[in-house]
């Protein structure tokens, strides 16, 4: 796919009208009460740090409406947007986090660490895995979740990866991979830089059996996965803005003595460059992955 020109930013549409209403409300919020802590009321946009209603927040799929920043979804958020009400069933959920090397540091015990992150979150490892129907097409998806130790890919993670992938396989669904990670997980050392080869390995036997599989990049995508599952999509998708790349920028810099483009490492780059196929809003992803799946299943 990457060997075509790159189609234009697909963007959802929004109503000029409910921008300019929402514009009043950045400036001056309303005073908030001594009960009603401000966080319960407002959001604060990361980047530009508008003010915005928390349920217009919630409403826009946490899309800020000035700016359009895509702030980070958990993976639960992300399976309601994405899934048809009702029909996401979960797999692998025994796959946990595992602790082969028995690693600590001076910050502490990975397992201790880990431990923390599934409290935190709620999920056993940085990946949710299920079946699900979008718009009604069956599918098997796999979600990211950044809040679990960065979304870094270790053998628990990898684990889910490939039996979503042997799942899709046995039952001729396609998969569907949203990455956020900041790559594999320095914790299990070589086993997690294992997984990059695993999973890629998984993929290649869907493509093989000529079974779709769509990679959507998110905010960010990087390290190890950016190296291996994320972007060997038979279609790769971002989201826009989404930071993508291996090494950091400041690490590039001192190694090659060159200052980079201001827009390195972003979707946009990437797809101007051929290495994303198309960059979809968030409003727009559910009813854009929907039409991919019924070209690719002939519906």
């Amino acid at each position: 796919m990457h060997g075509r020109h790159p189609s234009a930013i697909i963007r959802a549409v929004h109503q000029s009208s409910r921008k300019d209403q929402a514009m009043g409300w950045f400036t001056n919020p309303a005073a908030k009460t001594a009960s009603t802590p401000t966080e319960a009321i407002w959001a604060i946009c990361p980047a530009c740090k508008a003010y915005v209603p928390q349920a217009e927040w919630n409403n826009d799929l946490r899309v800020c409406p000035r700016c359009d920043y895509h702030d980070r979804l958990t993976c639960r958020q992300r399976v309601a947007q994405i899934c048809d009400s009702g029909s996401f069933s979960e797999i692998n959920a025994t796959v946990s986090v595992r602790d082969p090397l028995k690693f600590a540091d001076a910050s502490g015990a990975y397992a201790d660490k880990a431990q923390a992150a599934v409290k935190k979150t709620g999920e056993g490892e940085a990946i949710l895995t299920g079946t699900a129907l979008i718009d009604g097409i069956p599918v098997v998806i796999g979600v990211m979740d950044f809040r679990f130790l960065g979304g870094s890919l270790a053998s628990g993670t990898g684990e889910r990866i490939l039996l979503a992938a042997e799942a899709a396989l046995q039952q001729r669904r396609p998969l569907i991979l949203f990455s956020a990670s900041g790559g594999a997980r320095m914790h299990e050392g070589i086993i997690s830089l294992m997984q990059m080869a695993k999973t890629c390995a998984a993929i290649s036997r869907l493509q093989q059996a000529r079974i779709p599989y769509l990679s959507v990049l998110t905010d960010p995508t990087t390290g190890g996965v950016s190296a291996s599952y994320a972007m060997v999509g038979d279609i790769n998708i971002a989201e826009p803005k989404a930071l993508i790349g291996f090494a950091g920028r400041r690490v590039i810099e001192q190694t090659i003595k060159q200052q980079l483009p201001d827009d390195f490492q972003t979707a946009e780059y990437l797809l101007e460059h051929g290495f994303v196929d198309h960059i979809v809003h968030r409003g727009a992803m559910k009813s854009f992955l929907a039409q991919v799946l019924r070209y690719a299943s002939h519906r």
